[in-house]
């Protein structure tokens, strides 16, 4: 039991961590092309396809997906004086959009893998 906590919990921090890097450097492009928003988005769905089939249950993908989203959206939001991590350009969006898609996509997928895996 233990054990099984320890796990998801790391998978929670691991989530957190590869949003709080993201959120810090998904404004490197190349020309127009928001690169670092892309990887980062590609990061995030491998993560959590891996950690759904490392732990061989579709909450092993939910874990990092929740903890890049806590991250990520506490970022983008305005402080009291009024700076903001993530900001509303064409960057942003694809790291925030393309993020939450890439985790419902990544908890879609092994759900998916798992549900045929799976012997009846």
């Amino acid at each position: 039991m233990l054990v099984t906590v320890a796990v998801y919990g790391v998978l929670v921090v691991l989530g957190a961590v590869e949003g709080l890097i993201g959120s810090f450097q998904y404004g490197n492009m190349a020309g127009s092309v928001p690169v670092a928003a892309i990887a980062a988005d590609a990061v995030i769905l491998v993560t959590c396809l891996l950690a759904g089939w490392a732990v061989r249950s579709v909450s092993g993908a939910l874990a990092p997906a929740a903890g890049w989203i806590l991250a990520s959206f506490v970022l983008s939001m305005p402080v009291s004086n009024g700076s903001v991590i993530i900001t509303d350009t064409t960057a942003g969006k694809w790291y925030l959009y393309g993020g939450t898609l890439s985790t419902v996509i990544g908890v879609a997928l092994s759900f998916g893998l798992l549900a045929r895996a799976r012997p009846r």
